[in-house]
């Protein structure tokens, strides 16, 4: 069935990168991992590295599988929005295109969920 608004409806999301203090929003998905049902939600510093992020947010978001203390840093396999995606270790986040709400999907080779229970 057709819907017809009445009115000219606009709306401003409250979730701008203007409204995080020069922070962003990075969503991060272990992939099998359905411990976590949806990607983590993490406010970082756009200046920050993705090391430094993967030790101060990542690690202990990951930290109640039982998994997480397995993870080799240098082993993952990284996919930024969707695409093949291999991160500097020094530069910033925004400097490689990871911008406010962007997706990081994470893929530890080896590692494949509770009991292997990989989808």
């Amino acid at each position: 069935m057709a819907v017809k608004a009445i009115s000219d409806y606009t709306a401003v999301p409250n979730d701008l990168v203007e409204n995080f203090n020069g922070m962003q929003l990075l969503y991060v998905h272990w992939v099998n991992h359905n411990m976590f049902c949806a990607p983590f939600t993490l406010l970082v510093s756009p200046d920050a590295t993705l090391p430094e992020v993967f030790g101060s947010h990542i690690q202990p978001a990951t930290a109640p599988h039982p998994e997480s203390a397995k993870i080799d840093y240098e082993k993952i396999k990284w996919e930024l929005n969707g695409e093949p995606f291999t991160p500097s270790q020094t530069e910033t986040l925004v400097s490689q295109g990871i911008d406010h709400k962007s997706m990081l999907r994470m893929t530890t080779p080896g590692l494949n969920g509770l009991y292997n229970a990989s989808f």
